[in-house]
């Protein structure tokens, strides 16, 4: 029984308990609505909700969500509808303003929110606040001349377009105030007043940049719309509502993303004062958010409106960085043709190639016949012309022809087969040019991916540091930290500005190197594609299988040497040693035995005389008139007997030539064997390092956010803090990077397998398989 009575009791207390708590029913004024709007609502309910706790029931209803359409005299009747209706009262917009400061007698507790410009400020009613009973008014500063500053800053626009809502210039005070920004910053302020977005869209032709005053009730669509079409116009743009619009695809704001948590938190608290006292009666108070410049990076590439470094430290950057608008965008099999077709190095040994081909042609030329003609006129003194008895004419022209033809020449068929030789020795050297300039732009391609990657991590890592500073000045307000931690973060986000600073250059010197490697204008905006393991390309690059064969101890062996025998195989420097070996044979047999083969020609010449006149150009009665024309034909032998010792001094010189040049060949392929050898190991550590790198990425992760949760609780100190986000950086570079250096190794045995597989067919691809289960199977069998 008595434990029934305690019941009783219990459940009495509890009813009574709940019978006091009070219900509070909260309305909204507004000026204009729109979806965005109603969920900005539907968050400041839940913040209210939250602020309040069990202080008292709140209740929200749409029908209490009343809307003036920038009319006056409806947001007047909104008002005293909603008074009736309601306990509470939050208002919005300037047509509310306007309204409600109009009003001398609150019957219920008003919260009134307005942004006013810190110049329209010194000249309206809230320059001088005062109480009045159930009336406050919340309103943030917003700075027409400090945005139009970073504006200028960013761009330095010379016409301005203002776009500004049509009822909200009817003020004098406002045309006044953009006035004054106009003659201090000298530029070209013009209004462009809109009702809808076709307004805006239809006016902004022959503008360099915007600034949208107001546009708080335009949907995400709108935004977003609004855009596309200024960045099709190539038209900057400065916003003065949220971040959010920024992240739709306005350039800038100075506004960060944590105004409205600001503004939610600001009117809850106001909310709870109401509920918990008897009276309601506060000062009207400005509400300073965090001002802070939101720029949408994709936007400024597509606008061209270059990176700022002294703007980085205070710039909270949205949009994608791996997103980029530029000339060209290279695939990796893109970067291996085209370094192919432009490099200029690998052209100069084209040319040399044409060269050693013409040398060829001119080696060969020796057999070809030589036809020499000319033509002369002589003149003699007549008294001795006339003593030469028709020998010498006073006056005399002529003319002959002359060819001389090689029959046998052992110096020019060794010459012949020298040059020969070296002309495919010379193609040999062109083909190891290419495998290096591959592998150069290769290298230089995934150097980017990593630069780029670093920049992209760098970035994320100075965001964290951005939101860790915060925490810690959120930890000092509320005293659970000393102001040693904000100092501290201040100076670890200078550091972090300079390596993001570092790293977006390294990432443009990336960019020139390959644009150099590519034959491309220095100038050339590029960007690489990311590059994965088992997609694109690469999805046909059977890593895991390659990764089997490497990780067996049973198969490792015989597939490095299968690799070393594919090496020696393919190596193009071995074949132009080869060429160079069988030139130094030939110089070496034409200095021995050749030496003891006659060269053997045929020689024929022409004489004609067109003319003989003057003293002596008859003949005496008694010689016989020679012909005007006659010829004359020869063969020679000719035979080296001794020639200074040349011969052997040059024998010699082609024998200690072949000596070196074998002592050069087994050496390389030494070092290829080598080569393959320690890049089959650097292939193992890398694979090991991409799973690695993952587990430690992950974890790295997770300790950060437990870390950062317990340092903003007061849990742990900076330093801790600190060190969580420096591993997470740390880890986060190990892995982005684990998978291009794999990928990179890779590449590097093929150079020095003398073949790229991404630039092979399929049919090439399959001979090699075949070749390596045709070397396993002899292997078995052996």
């Amino acid at each position: 029984m008595r434990f029934i009575l305690c019941i009783i009791f219990l459940f009495a207390i509890n009813a009574i308990s709940f019978s006091q708590t009070k219900t509070f029913k909260v309305g909204f004024l507004l000026d204009k609505s729109s979806v965005e709007t109603d969920l900005l609502l539907d968050h400041l309910e839940e913040e209210i909700t939250d602020v309040v706790g069990e202080d008292a029931i709140i209740e929200f209803s749409k029908e209490y969500r009343l809307v003036n359409n920038n009319n006056e005299q409806l947001a007047l009747e909104n008002y005293k509808l909603i008074t009736n209706k309601v306990d509470i009262i939050i208002a919005f917009g300037n047509f509310n303003n306007e309204v409600l400061t109009e009003i001398n007698t609150y019957e219920k507790p008003t919260i009134l929110f307005g942004v006013v410009s810190d110049k329209l400020l010194e000249r309206s009613q809230f320059s001088s606040p005062k109480k009045i009973k159930n009336f406050t008014s919340i309103v943030t500063i917003l700075s027409y001349q400090e945005d139009l500053h970073i504006l200028n800053e960013l761009v330095a626009p010379k016409r301005i377009g203002v776009l500004i809502e049509q009822e909200f210039l009817n003020s004098e005070i406002v045309d006044q105030v953009f006035t004054d920004i106009e003659k201090e910053l000298e530029v070209d302020l013009e209004f462009i007043t809109y009702k809808n977005l076709e307004d805006i869209i239809n006016n902004v032709d022959g503008f360099d940049a915007v600034y949208l005053v107001g546009g708080f009730y335009f949907t995400e669509n709108e935004i977003k719309r609004l855009a596309e079409v200024l960045i099709d116009k190539k038209i900057a743009s400065f916003t003065s509502t949220h971040a959010r619009d920024v992240e739709f695809g306005l350039l800038a704001t100075n506004n960060d993303q944590s105004s409205y948590e600001q503004f939610y938190r600001r009117v809850a608290l106001s909310v709870e004062s109401i509920v918990v006292g008897e009276e309601f009666e506060e000062v009207s108070t400005l509400l300073e958010l965090n001002k802070s410049l939101t720029l949408n990076i994709n936007t400024a590439n597509r606008i061209g409106i270059p990176l700022k470094y002294s703007l980085v430290p205070s710039t909270n950057f949205v949009g994608d960085f791996s997103l980029t608008y530029v000339d060209k965008k290279y695939s990796l099999v893109d970067v291996m043709k085209e370094s192919i077709e432009e490099n200029l190095i690998l052209k100069t040994f084209k040319q040399d190639v044409l060269i050693s081909d013409e040398d060829v042609k001119y080696a060969k030329s020796n057999y070809l016949p030589d036809v020499f003609g000319s033509v002369s006129g002589n003149y003699v003194d007549p008294e001795m012309a006339a003593a030469s008895n028709g020998q010498n004419p006073e006056l005399t022209t002529s003319g002959n022809i002359s060819l001389s033809q090689t029959i046998f020449s052992e110096s020019a068929n060794a010459n012949i087969s020298i040059q020969k030789a070296l002309y495919e020795a010379q193609k040999e050297n062109y083909n190891s040019e290419e495998l290096n300039t591959v592998f150069n732009a290769t290298t230089a391609y995934f150097n980017a991916l990593i630069l780029k990657a670093n920049f992209l991590i760098q970035n994320k890592n100075l965001d964290l540091t951005k939101r860790n500073l915060q925490i810690a000045e959120q930890n000092f307000e509320a005293g659970q930290t000393g102001k040693s931690d904000v100092l501290r973060f201040r100076s670890e986000l200078v550091q972090n500005v300079q390596q993001d600073i570092e790293a977006y250059n390294l990432l443009q010197q990336g960019y020139l190197q390959l644009n150099e490697i590519l034959n491309n204008p220095i100038s050339t905006k590029i960007d690489v594609n990311d590059t994965e393991l088992n997609e694109g390309v690469f999805k046909n690059y059977n890593y895991h299988q390659f990764s089997e064969f490497l990780d067996s101890p049973k198969l490792r062996e015989p597939f490095i040497a299968f690799l070393v025998q594919e090496g020696l195989a393919n190596s193009p420097e071995l074949k132009s040693l080869d060429f160079n070996l069988k030139a130094t044979e030939r110089s070496e047999k034409l200095y021995g035995t050749g030496r003891f083969l006659p060269t053997l020609a045929l020689q024929g010449q022409y004489n004609y005389t067109f003319s003989r006149s003057g003293e002596g150009s008859t003949f005496p009665p008694i010689f016989t008139t020679p012909p005007d024309g006659f010829y004359n034909v020869g063969v020679s032998l000719s035979l080296p007997i001794f020639n200074q010792n040349k011969q052997n001094i040059n024998q010699q010189i082609a024998t200690i030539q072949k000596e070196q040049i074998q002592t050069t060949t087994e050496s390389y392929k030494l070092t290829i064997e080598r080569n393959i050898n320690d890049a089959v190991l650097q292939l193992i550590n890398q694979i090991s390092n991409i799973e690695l790198s993952k587990v430690f990425e992950e974890t790295a992760r997770e300790v950060l956010d437990l870390t950062q949760t317990s340092y903003a609780n007061g849990a742990v100190n900076i330093v801790q803090l600190l060190d969580a986000q420096n591993n997470y950086l740390q880890a986060q570079l190990e892995s982005s990077t684990a998978t291009y250096n794999y990928l990179l190794s890779s590449l590097q045995l093929e150079r020095y397998l003398g073949n790229f597989f991404l630039l092979e067919t399929e049919e090439e691809k399959q001979a090699f398989i075949a070749r390596f289960l045709e070397f396993e199977n002899n292997l078995t069998d052996n």
